[in-house]
């Protein structure tokens, strides 16, 4: 049989060693994942702060057009000619080559 003093024999491992892997594992998740989605949520919020009357959109289902009236909420948005929808601020995804 093995002695209980033999089997435990090795030095135990400090505080610090036995959380790092798990530090190490948070860091790579933060510059791997929360911070690129960060800077891409501030691109596209000065995107939208930016939108103008005139300019040519396209929302987050794929229809593109061009803003008549801008609001604090809701964008009017002329889709076709005579053709005017309105659209909440956070559905347009992009701004559309001029």
């Amino acid at each position: 049989m093995i002695d209980f003093a033999f089997a435990a024999d090795g030095a135990a491992p400090s505080a610090l060693m036995q959380f790092a892997p798990l530090v190490l594992i948070l860091l790579v998740f933060y510059f791997l994942i929360m911070r690129p989605q960060q800077k891409k949520f501030k691109a596209h919020q000065q995107m939208l702060s930016e939108l103008k009357k005139g300019d040519k959109i396209i929302t987050s289902s794929g229809i593109a057009g061009r803003i008549t009236k801008v609001g604090e909420q809701f964008f009017s948005v002329e889709i076709a000619p005579n053709v005017e929808v309105e659209i909440e601020r956070n559905a347009i995804t992009s701004k559309a080559a001029a």
